[in-house]
């Protein structure tokens, strides 16, 4: 079964979630940007949710995850949670 590690950062609008997406587009650090403003406990440790499989998070989460390109910060993406930033760090 295949798994993955991501980083997200967890706002309440999509507005927002492109304006924190051009900072980190323009060199500012993920990690950071998710201690300032994520409204996920995981923004304490940079939006690190550790690994995790398939069905482990919302599906349009999981799309994403187990889709698109590793290393890149893919969003907008909106889920019953408000609007995420998600980057893939690794998958298998």
């Amino acid at each position: 079964m295949p798994s993955a590690r991501a980083r997200h950062i967890l706002v309440a609008d999509e507005s927002k979630c492109n304006e924190l997406k051009a900072e980190i587009e323009n060199g500012k650090d993920f990690g950071d940007v998710a201690k300032s403003h994520s409204k996920c406990p995981s923004g304490a440790s940079g939006g690190d949710l550790g690994e995790f499989y398939p069905g482990q998070m919302v599906p349009e989460f999981d799309q994403v995850v187990f889709k698109e390109e590793v290393g890149k910060v893919h969003g907008p993406v909106k889920t019953q949670f408000g609007y995420h930033l998600i980057e893939i760090t690794s998958r298998s």
